[in-house]
């Protein structure tokens, strides 16, 4: 505990040294982030040692030098940013900015050389929020093939080296056997390559293909490549654990169960209750990511994580950046199951005292039908207490419980959970009693990730929360529409995740609409097919529960193209109105060159151009070229996911993406045959020494 008094009584100067000009912006909310850093780094190295019950050892004071060196690592990273960030002006004028860590109160404060330089540098960054770096000379637009047939647009982006080695790697991606056993290969390739040339290997062809760089620094170029040809870019440190199934299962099973038991009380759901033969989350899922719970100093280092990913993308995109993050990361898994429960068992209590389907705000029910249901109570003090905490409005109730004082404050879950039997008038629980160690860990996870977006809105970056399975769904969507609420009030900045191939997301998403409207927040949604639709058909079918599931991929797709048709109707409504059309956000994630035409054709028949900045396109490092690259240097939102880490830990995250490319072969079949081409012609040309060089600008 000396060691952590030490460092939070340590008095460190940062001199950064920044040329600032239209990028203010940029480097202010660089600066903004090295504030934050030496608070965030501590707090993880307090989580570490508090968790431990011994003494502190000589594995916590490695610990703390760990993260001391980390941070001065990140303060080079951050000054190496402030400084390309300034650069991109032009005559621009310097000046000298330090950030004071005190010792005494734990804040920092930002000293300026003089009075008349500090009011200066306000000026500036106030100005500087609106503005954004540009390439010299008019920005470059390019006319869209919307057949997505031209090798030219698609990779003018890529060197000829950089072209041969993607179609070496759609290559190997068209083997069954080589990718049915990818991550045996690499590991052997390892032990007999040794270290440093697997990694040379790596970087020759997958790694190199798929991942951007081994951390913040060494990403950068790939970064600005990318915005010169219109691309923007969604964040992701995608280093995973290489656990076994036994472990996996062990882990999942005691963190998806209180300590007070597994209690199946009458009325339970089974689906949110863990199951060991699902307990391996990754089961038949490819393309998606899984944490598995370890302890809270776990989720401490995750959440850090996640703020050097908003830090790195803030810096190198001048706020029109992203970064995804899991809920699954942030806190434990028992949690989510539970509140997701909750949830489904008040639709439940809902549907049979008034009828009908659905969330609780689609009933349009007011303060005063509730009170007709529980008419044959009298005047009871239970009723009148519940009803006082039902969020409602002028159209009706929205909530039956105040989850914003949920999320916000201190409330506890076992005491908030709980409703009225239309019966007796007793308070019945919807949720089992959580041991206060563990309503503890659950205002840690909603800690952390008001920390999180808490950072990315001073940064100007937008978080996506991924979607995840459908027994951690309706906690995860709840918790991400109050962090809506709270948190996009000016612009979207919090967005959540619609999978679907489920039978629900129309509904879902109708329904979530409606309460952005009704409590006047920006509306961020990103669109998916989804990732785990076999896992969840198993489950289902071995639990008895119904299948969640869109019974075919072309039920799936009109359940994306509905989707998508009414957030674009209700943007059009509100543009018809005069009324602020950014209001609603949507990414089309999509590898289906289908559905990014009809998403085009569906805003050129309504009259939502690119600039509206209402709609945008997101598509994986590494994959579907031919699709991002046009729509970015056409002047659309084009996104790719990039994710980032060093070569030997990010094995898992390779070989996933080896086998989802073994899944979309068609995909790969045009790919290739565009790749083919663009080399063909350059050695026709005599281009083979081609250096790309882009001056577009995202929109």
């Amino acid at each position: 505990m000396a060691l952590l008094r030490s460092l939070r009584t340590q008095r460190t100067t940062y001199l950064i040294n920044s040329r600032t000009s239209v990028s203010v912006s940029s480097s202010s909310s660089v600066a903004a982030a090295a504030k934050r850093h030496s608070l965030h780094t501590t707090a993880a190295l307090e989580a570490n040692v508090q968790a431990s019950s011994q003494s502190p050892s000589q594995e916590q004071h490695v610990q703390a030098a760990g993260i001391l060196r980390r941070r001065q690592q990140h303060h080079q990273l951050l000054s190496r940013l402030i400084y390309s960030a300034g650069a991109a002006g032009v005559g621009g004028s310097r000046q000298h900015t330090r950030y004071v860590h005190s010792g005494q109160n734990g804040r920092h404060q930002l000293a300026q050389s003089s009075d008349v330089e500090g009011e200066a540098f306000r000026e500036k960054r106030q100005l500087g929020k609106s503005a954004s770096p540009k390439p010299s000379g008019t920005p470059q637009r390019d006319p869209l093939d919307v057949g997505f047939n031209d090798p030219v647009a698609a990779f003018k982006s890529k060197t000829t080296w950089e072209l041969v080695r993607a179609y070496m790697v759609y290559m190997i991606c068209s083997s069954e056997k080589l990718v049915e056993h990818n991550m045996t290969l690499m590991k052997w390739s390892k032990q007999i390559l040794g270290q440093r040339l697997f990694t040379v290997l790596m970087k020759a062809t997958f790694y190199g293909h798929f991942v951007a760089g081994e951390d913040q620094i060494k990403i950068i170029p790939t970064l600005e490549r990318l915005r010169s040809f219109g691309v923007k870019p969604i964040l992701d440190y995608s280093v995973e654990e290489d656990i076994s199934q036994e472990e996996a299962e062990k882990r999942e099973v005691e963190s998806s169960v209180s300590s007070a038991g597994d209690n199946k009380e009458e009325g339970t759901m089974p689906q949110y209750h863990v199951d060991k033969s699902f307990a391996d989350r990754r089961y038949k899922v490819s393309s998606a990511r899984t944490y598995f719970y370890l302890n809270e100093a776990t989720c401490e280092r995750n959440m850090e994580t996640f703020i050097k990913c908003l830090e790195a993308v803030s810096g190198a995109t001048f706020g029109t950046g992203i970064t995804a993050i899991k809920l699954t990361a942030l806190g434990r898994p028992q949690l989510l199951l539970q509140l997701s429960e909750v949830i489904m068992r008040t639709r439940k209590y809902m549907e049979d005292m008034v009828g009908g389907q659905g969330n609780v705000l689609t009933h349009h029910k007011t303060i005063k039908d509730l009170e007709k249901y529980y008419a044959t109570l009298g005047d009871n003090k239970n009723v009148q207490d519940f009803l006082k905490n039902v969020t409602s409005d002028k159209e009706g109730i929205l909530h039956l419980f105040p989850w914003s004082g949920i999320v916000d404050e201190d409330s506890q879950l076992s005491d908030t959970f709980r409703v009225p039997d239309p019966q007796t008038g007793q308070m019945r629980r919807l949720i089992s009693q959580i041991p206060p160690k563990e309503e503890e860990m659950f205002r840690n996870m909603i800690r952390r990730l008001n920390t999180i977006v808490k950072t990315a809105a001073e940064l100007d970056v937008r978080i996506m929360i991924d979607a995840e399975q459908t027994y951690f769904q309706p906690a995860i969507s709840r918790i991400t529409l109050e962090m809506m609420r709270k948190y996009n009030k000016d612009k979207a900045i919090v967005f959540n995740t619609y999978q679907c191939y489920l039978r629900e997301t129309f509904r879902e998403v109708g329904t979530d609409l409606e309460q952005a409207k009704r409590q006047n927040f920006y509306f961020g949604a990103k669109l998916v097919r989804g990732a785990y639709m076999e896992q969840e058909r198993a489950r289902a079918q071995a639990l008895g529960y119904p299948d969640p599931v869109n019974p075919t991929y072309e039920a799936t797709t009109d359940m994306y193209h509905k989707t998508l048709s009414e957030c674009l109707r209700r943007i059009k409504l509100m543009k018809d109105c005069g009324d602020d059309a950014r209001k609603i956000g949507i990414m089309v994630a999509s590898h289906n060159e289908d559905t990014v035409r009809f998403a085009i054709e569906q805003m050129n028949q309504i009259g939502i151009s690119p600039e509206d900045k209402v709609i945008c396109f997101g598509q994986l490092l590494g994959m579907c070229d031919y699709i991002t690259f046009p729509l970015g240097q056409a002047g659309y939102s084009a996104y790719k996911y990039i994710p980032y880490g060093p070569v030997e830990e990010v094995l898992p995250y390779l070989s996933r993406r080896a086998q989802e490319n073994k899944g979309v072969l068609k995909k790969i079949k045009k790919e290739k045959r565009l790749l083919l081409t663009e080399i063909s012609r350059r050695l026709v040309r005599g281009q083979l020494f081609y250096k790309p060089k882009g001056n577009y600008v995202p929109i």
